[in-house]
């Protein structure tokens, strides 16, 4: 008794890019003030840095790194916390 298998494969799926405004895209739940947030930092550096143009992608990675950085370290006192009491 012989098995038959396909070989057939199938398309993955294609992501297609949205018409609609990005404003108008969903997000997850704090993303968008994530980034309000970085956004904020990062023209921050870019002040400091006397507003020297070219260097918004370091700025922009900057600001992320301290932001995240900065929100680990909250959730893992907030951890802390909760099994401590």
């Amino acid at each position: 008794m012989t098995r038959s298998t396909s070989n057939k494969r199938t398309k993955p799926n294609k992501v297609v890019a949205s018409s609609s405004s990005p404003s108008k895209a969903p997000v997850m739940p704090g993303v968008g003030s994530s980034q309000n947030t970085i956004r904020e930092r990062a023209y921050e550096l870019y002040e400091n840095r006397g507003g020297e143009p070219g260097q918004d992608k370091q700025d922009w990675l900057h600001a992320e790194q301290e932001i995240l950085i900065s929100a680990t370290a909250s959730l893992a006192e907030d951890r802390r916390s909760v099994w401590a009491a």
